[in-house]
């Protein structure tokens, strides 16, 4: 008792000798706190963000959203994929869709000051000729109609490198072997954001982990971010984009329509855990049919056609490959255990990217902003169909499509394309891909 008593007797002397040094000091701790929480990111321009985003980008095909800070298009596309001006005021086609009149706002203004005119605007088109008549009027003139040509303006332009019109401006740009490594963006009285780019989601997660970045996004597996105490996870669910099994439909096997649709069935979706996709095209969009068939789960109706197709092929044994990405494989696993509860031998292969060859394939797939499916799903279009698909029906209902101006007869020609499409089953369409966000 006798220490305690002389070390608080010492303590309380020292105290009062130096008390004003001590307050003193705690005035300037305090004010330097302050200086270094509140004033430094105001006198730098702002608080500073910086986000890994997983993928290998150039400088031409960088992700739309980062773009979109950087720069506007001629048009803007709503929630619902409904096309609306922006840096052009109004548009018109006189020999409908064929010819395309643009004509521009005047008072827009490029980032250096510049007013934006018909010559500063320059959309690498191969098959389409461009004329600027005046400064405020610009022509596309395509060598067939085509309907969705505004909605495809809505890409951001640029009038030189990226030189935009939008309120963020290109401060720093990192490349390496012609891949971006990093983008650093300001706006004024705003901060700035440093965009980190990562050739895996793995590397991505390992720079949080590292404190490299601050937040990473479009994240598929937050494991083991989401375990973090002081990391806060934001999930969403990607409707821009689906999850599929696409089927080679030239392939012996799978170009039986009724064995594609049992294997659609035997699929337990419900069980995947994810928002259900049910056709091609986004559920926010203005040419969405909901009402296309479901191929909810039904086991016995499963088992009932894949016995009738071994009988008529004369086989005891029915053999699938399905391949997929790493990213995906969880989900295809759960699925190779349906097929094989159906009567089905599953044999899963990893591949990254899409194979040259394959019998059925899951994979995520971008949606269009408009709900054009052309390049996808027409049969001309070797290089883009991956599954190969062939349908005259299907083939005229896309081309009606692209060459309808009037915006409630292309509604009634999409709701017919995905009823139709669903129906035949090139692909056995499963859900929106769920997606994190994880930040400090």
């Amino acid at each position: 008792m006798l220490k305690v008593r002389y070390i608080l007797r010492l303590v309380g002397a020292f105290v009062a000798r130096f008390r004003t040094l001590i307050i003193i000091g705690i005035l300037i701790g305090v004010g330097f706190f302050f200086v270094l929480k509140f004033l430094l990111p105001v006198l730098s321009g702002g608080a500073v963000e910086r986000i890994g985003i997983t993928g290998r980008f150039t400088t031409n095909n960088l992700p739309v959203g980062i773009l979109r800070l950087i720069g506007d298009g001629l048009t803007k596309l709503d929630a619902t994929g409904n096309v609306e001006p922006n840096l052009a005021a109004s548009w018109e086609t006189p020999d409908r869709g064929k010819t395309w009149i643009f004509h521009l706002r005047k008072d827009i203004t490029w980032q250096d000051g510049v007013r934006v005119t018909s010559s500063g605007i320059s959309y690498q088109f191969s098959d389409v000729t461009t004329e600027r008549p005046d400064d405020s009027t610009i022509i596309f003139k395509l060598q067939t109609p085509y309907s969705a040509f505004p909605a495809v303006l809505a890409r951001p332009v640029f009038r030189k490198g990226l030189l935009g019109t939008g309120e963020w401006d290109v401060k720093k740009l990192s490349v390496n072997i012609s891949f971006v490594d990093s983008l650093t963006l300001e706006k004024k009285d705003s901060g700035k954001i440093i965009y980190k780019f990562y050739p895996t989601e793995e590397k991505t997660k390992l720079a949080f982990e590292l404190g490299l970045v601050d937040k990473v996004t479009d994240i598929f597996n937050p494991s083991p971010l989401n375990t973090w105490k002081k990391a806060k996870v934001e999930t969403f669910s990607n409707t821009g984009e689906y999850v599929a099994v696409f089927f080679n439909t030239q392939d012996k096997i799978l170009a039986d329509k009724s064995l594609r649709q049992a294997l659609s069935y035997a699929i337990d979706k419900e069980r995947l855990g994810e928002l259900r996709a049910v056709g091609p095209i986004s559920m926010d969009s203005w040419a969405y049919n909901s009402q296309v068939k479901p191929y909810n789960f039904d086991l016995d109706k499963a088992k009932e056609i894949i016995a009738d197709y071994k009988k008529a092929a004369k086989i005891e044994k029915l053999e699938v490959s399905l391949t997929t990405a790493p990213i995906l494989l969880g989900k295809a696993e759960m699925i190779a255990k349906d097929w094989e509860s159906a009567g089905v031998a599953v044999n899963l292969q990893v591949f990254s990217g899409v194979p040259s060859d394959y019998q059925a394939l899951l994979a995520i797939f971008d949606i269009p902003d408009d709900p054009d499916q052309y390049s996808i799903w027409h049969s001309t279009q070797t290089a883009t169909n991956i599954t190969r698909y062939q349908n005259p029906r299907i083939d005229k209902l896309l081309e009606d499509g692209r060459s309808q101006i009037n915006i409630e007869d292309r509604r009634k020609t999409y709701l017919d394309f995905q009823r139709y499409l669903v129906e035949d089953s090139p692909a056995a369409f499963l859900y929106f891909p769920t997606t994190y966000t994880i930040s400090r």
